[in-house]
């Protein structure tokens, strides 16, 4: 099991990087498309495969790790105003 700390441990990583670059950070279009296709066939009374739930998952970590990294870009930012 992966622990919040490392989570914590590399969204600090990145955010060590220039903050504008970590804010302007985007998927990939490929990637955007295969999460919507995974988000829409969820809705769907079919469901997802074990396959495909292991990618959604993957996707909202990684999606998690960003978020922090993001906010904590922020917060440098708003301090070197400071």
């Amino acid at each position: 099991m992966v622990y919040h700390y490392v989570f914590d441990e590399l969204a600090d990583l990145l955010a060590s990087m220039d903050p504008d670059k970590v804010l302007a950070f985007r998927t990939s279009e490929k990637a955007q498309l295969r999460l919507d296709e995974l988000l829409e066939k969820n809705k769907q009374s079919k469901g997802l495969s074990k396959p495909e739930e292991s990618e959604m998952e993957q996707f909202m970590l990684l999606e998690h790790i960003v978020s922090l990294a993001k906010a904590r870009a922020l917060k440098k930012l708003a301090q070197k105003q400071n």
